[in-house]
């Protein structure tokens, strides 16, 4: 058996697990359904591959930017407490549970493709690392209440394959608002922050409200139309103003923030420039690579929907979204944070001593890619004040949901860090105490849980989706950064319409298809 556990291992951490291996195979399976040329076949499949491995890069240059400013704003503010990593404590957990964890992603996956043929919620959740952090919570949790490891991966498989094809679904009107289209869904376990972003953003929104793509800036500010202009000037004014405060309480020890030290103020400040701009850079790295994967990607659909599930629609990761907005991303981002320090706050001065709950650190990490996000779903509902208040609840839920699932996790409690994101914070909680009934009772509520998310997508699905659904109908289709370019038509969706994939404002119009 040891050979199996081994080679389940290998298929879950060495492939299913790497987003970028998954989706060149998705690619090729699609291009081949299509009879494409092996030439084809290859260059698609390395190009999706590709365009995934750039938004890696862009998200480590990410990581590399925003750690040294994460101590500085811990230095800055005093705070101490549990910084949500969903890596840190996959890693921790994997030492623990690492067989579990790959037998229950690999029937999750199973599972959702099972549902995505068998029910009308048709979405493919393609985003690997994802899918492998929800396996490891959910075998964390039903470890800690203690089930065996067969009744744990049996369990959580159905469930993580109910929420692969559930989540997206629950999300799509808010997404196809986004989008223009059903060519696309969002396949990232930030789901109910994303939802709740479209929400705030109709609910503050209004006509007048124009989008944060629309931005008029007199002649001597033309320059910051430039996105990455734009994000890279405003990471800069955050780092230099939090450097200086960090540097004014601290002295010279500040210098430490960054790997080596520096040598002097000016060299420290000057650091914190650079970091500022390559921020910027990092950002356009991740757009460059998400336009790269829908370029293959997107048309790929057309034959994995016409083989294996019909009228597929990929769920991809969350900065799939950027470029349709991408003054949006740094408004959410910004807004994020700030909810993350008052959600800090209300779990100092109230929630701690009144409840025990751990104080949960902005993370810049998830509230970047999370809080970006939100912003994106809040601007198309609600144009800028909704970007703000979609940014902005986004940050309150990724701080007060980890610090509930802290209480859950059992052992794993202690280790310092949690899962980030909203999803692994609501479904864990429930799952948690649920679970925690014990014997046929807790299995029964989990179940009926899980059932009910199932059942409430398939409603949303018939009831909303298909029937066009507009979240924000008073608002006019909000202007989008750039068209996907690709050499093959655009997918049928589930009733064979073609999606239309707008072209960026001024661009002439495409000829017609013959």
């Amino acid at each position: 058996m040891d050979w199996l556990v081994a080679a389940a291992l290998f298929l879950v951490n060495e492939i299913l697990s790497v987003p970028a291996f998954l989706i060149g195979i998705i690619t090729a399976v699609g291009l081949l359904a299509l009879r494409r040329s092996a030439g084809l076949v290859i260059g698609g499949a390395l190009k999706a591959t590709l365009g995934f491995l750039l938004i890696g890069a862009g998200a480590t240059l990410v990581v590399a930017s925003l750690d040294p400013l994460g101590v500085m704003i811990q230095g800055a503010t005093g705070a101490h407490g549990v910084i949500p990593t969903n890596e840190a404590i996959v890693g921790i957990a994997q030492e623990l549970h690492g067989a579990q964890v790959a037998w229950l992603m690999i029937l999750g996956f199973a599972v959702s493709l099972v549902l995505a043929r068998l029910t009308p919620l048709r979405y493919v959740f393609l985003t690997g690392h994802h899918i492998l952090f929800m396996a490891t919570l959910l075998t964390i949790v039903l470890a800690t209440a203690g089930y065996s490891g067969t009744v744990t991966v049996l369990v959580g498989g159905a469930l993580l394959g109910i929420l692969m094809v559930s989540l997206p679904a629950l999300a799509h009107p808010w997404t196809r608002r986004i989008t223009g289209d059903d060519s696309i869904a969002i396949g990232h376990f930030g789901t109910a922050g994303y939802v709740a972003a479209g929400a705030a953003g109709r609910l503050v929104g209004g006509r007048r409200s124009r989008s944060t793509e629309e931005l008029r800036l007199p002649e001597s500010l033309r320059f910051l139309r430039d996105s990455m202009v734009a994000t890279a000037l405003s990471m800069v004014l955050m780092y230099v103003v939090i450097a200086a405060i960090y540097v004014a309480r601290e002295g010279e020890t500040a210098y430490e923030a960054f790997d080596g030290g520096a040598e002097n103020l000016g060299n420290f400040m000057m650091q914190a420039v650079t970091q500022g701009l390559q921020f910027g850079i990092a950002v356009a790295v991740i757009l460059f690579g998400v336009r790269t994967i829908l370029g293959e990607i997107v048309p790929a659909f057309q034959g994995i929907a016409a083989r294996l599930v019909p009228g597929a629609i990929p769920a991809l990761d969350a900065p799939i979204v950027f470029p349709y907005a991408q003054n949006a991303v740094l408004v959410g981002f910004i807004s994020s944070f700030v909810g993350g320090l008052l959600g800090l706050a209300a779990l100092s001065l109230w929630l701690n001593p009144a409840l025990g709950l751990a104080l949960i650190l902005p993370g810049l990490v998830p509230h970047f890619f999370t809080g970006g996000a939100a912003g994106v779903y809040g601007n198309a509902t609600g144009g800028r004040r909704g970007a703000v208040a979609g940014g902005f609840v986004n940050g309150l839920l990724i701080t007060f949901l980890p610090a509930g699932l802290l209480l859950v996790l059992g052992d794993l409690a202690e280790a310092n860090t949690t899962f980030g994101d909203t999803d692994f914070g609501w479904f864990g909680i429930l799952i948690g105490y649920g679970a925690s009934i014990g014997s046929w009772g807790g299995l029964i509520a989990v179940g009926a849980l899980g059932l009910l998310v199932l059942a409430s997508a398939i409603l949303v699905q018939k009831k909303v989706v298909d029937a066009g659904w507009d979240p924000s109908p008073h608002r006019p289709a909000p202007a989008r950064a750039g068209a996907i370019e690709t050499d093959s038509p655009a997918p049928a969706d589930a009733v064979g319409r073609h999606p239309r994939i707008s072209p960026p404002r001024g661009a002439p119009a495409p000829p017609p298809r013959p």
